[in-house]
């Protein structure tokens, strides 16, 4: 990894922080840009750069700098949402993987990719937040509930892969240049 990688990696490690902290509130956890930011660190970086950025980012928040939307620290592996943030890495990884030979990126493929993102993300979430809720926090709630809960964030989640679509194409072209 070059200079010029290091600087992409900090910089959406950063972009996914502050996404953490746009938010609509709502109960029991708000509605941020992060995903907006996987995405995009996805389709501008690349597989490996992508799923740096956002191994930097839950690092970060692990170690303890309170840059997740509920803190951060060494415990928030036992906060439902923990899953979700191991899906970022994923996601990134795979978007930028599907997009990496695309010399043109058409709305349509950089769209279909963050929507497996989104999938990737929620398959690896659900489950996590069902596990936590069921041995951590002692709820019991079954896999098909946490994703039925789930569903109030899928709109939003396809707004920011719409959005992503939109402006990652016209954003790469003018980095490869």
């Amino acid at each position: 990894m070059n200079t010029y990688g290091l600087i992409l990696v900090s910089m959406f490690a950063a972009l996914t922080a502050v996404g953490a902290f746009i938010q609509i509130p709502m109960i029991p956890v708000p509605i941020t840009l992060q995903m907006f930011f996987v995405f995009m660190a996805g389709v501008l970086l690349g597989p490996k750069l992508g799923a740096s950025s956002q191994i930097v980012y839950v690092t970060m928040g692990l170690i303890g700098l309170p840059i997740f939307s509920a803190g951060g620290g060494p415990g928030y592996v036992f906060h439902p949402t923990f899953g979700f943030l191991i899906g970022y890495i994923f996601a990134s990884f795979f978007i930028g993987y599907f997009l990496k030979n695309q010399e043109n990126l058409s709305f349509a493929k950089t769209l279909s990719a963050c929507i497996m993102g989104v999938v990737i993300i929620y398959i690896i979430g659900v489950p996590y937040m069902s596990v936590i809720l069921n041995v951590v926090i002692g709820l019991e709630v079954t896999i098909l509930q946490s994703f039925i809960g789930m569903l109030v964030f899928l709109p939003g989640d396809i707004l920011k892969a719409v959005g992503v679509a939109l402006i990652a194409p016209r954003i790469r072209k003018v980095i490869k240049q």
